[in-house]
């Protein structure tokens, strides 16, 4: 991980290089209209409140869990005493994030939706609600964090939800054989390059022309800057899209050739 400093000076130079959010000047149609359509959309969606809610009352939340880290930092399984308000507080997507991620599946409709990293449940519920009627697979390491994740969805009446449990190294491979295909998928479990890149390719056979593909904190550390490379460069990848903290991913076919941008948001 970069320390704070060095990520700051990063997104400084991200900012000062990157294209603005407002769209002037882009020449891809696609990717105007994601400007346009998502990245400025300012409604104020119902769904906002319902979530933001959710966390405000995680962030008071003082129960205390021990929980298995199967993340970065860690070839093995650490565990570590933590309460719900500071999983919410620094796990946790932010809810500039949650909503953009939130706006992303509310104009692009995917059916199969994948997360890997429910952590308490708040991006799964931005995503659930901006498609109720979508089958949401979340995927969560941390079976004490699971639960209280199970709660939150209880409590918001989410019902489209399908909640796994356990370490990704040993049961996506076996849930991606029962997927047919995969419209949108999260990828926020690990931060290290090689299960993340592996995680990538596992994948890949279920991508098609819309699919779409965003992963967390891509500038994170000098290894997920090299999986954002890998990513990048490879033939299936048709254009990418660095939001600095997120990256999105697409497939298109009317992408001839590659196109990567860096945009303000």
């Amino acid at each position: 991980m970069y320390s704070v400093p060095h990520l700051a000076i990063k997104y400084l130079r991200y900012y000062c290089t990157a294209l603005n959010g407002k769209g002037h000047g882009m020449h891809s149609p696609f990717v105007f209209q994601f400007i346009i359509k998502i990245l400025n959309d300012q409604q104020k969606y119902d769904s906002y409140e319902t979530v933001e809610n959710l966390r405000r009352q995680l962030l008071k939340d003082s129960r205390m869990f021990v929980v298995e880290d199967f993340g970065a930092g860690s070839a093995f399984l650490r565990k570590n005493q933590r309460s719900i308000k500071s999983i919410a507080r620094n796990a946790a997507k932010s809810k500039k994030y949650g909503q953009l991620l939130h706006r992303i599946i509310k104009y692009y409709q995917p059916q199969t939706i994948l997360e890997l990293g429910t952590s308490l449940g708040i991006t799964t519920s931005y995503l659930s609600l901006a498609k109720p009627d979508a089958k949401l697979i979340t995927m969560e390491g941390a079976k004490e964090i699971a639960s209280v994740a199970r709660q939150n969805f209880e409590r918001l009446s989410l019902r489209n939800i399908e909640m796994i449990e356990g370490n990704f190294d040993l049961i996506l491979p076996g849930l991606l054989e029962k997927i047919p295909f995969i419209d949108f998928a999260f990828i926020d479990g690990n931060h290290r390059q090689e299960p993340t890149e592996r995680y990538f390719n596992q994948l890949l056979p279920k991508m098609h022309h819309e699919s779409i593909l965003v992963f967390d904190d891509i500038h994170w550390s000098s290894e997920m800057e090299q999986v954002w490379k890998t990513i990048k460069d490879h033939p299936s990848v048709r254009c990418t899209v660095d939001l600095f903290f997120i990256g999105v991913v697409f497939f298109r076919d009317e992408f001839r050739e590659k196109q990567h941008f860096s945009i303000r948001f």
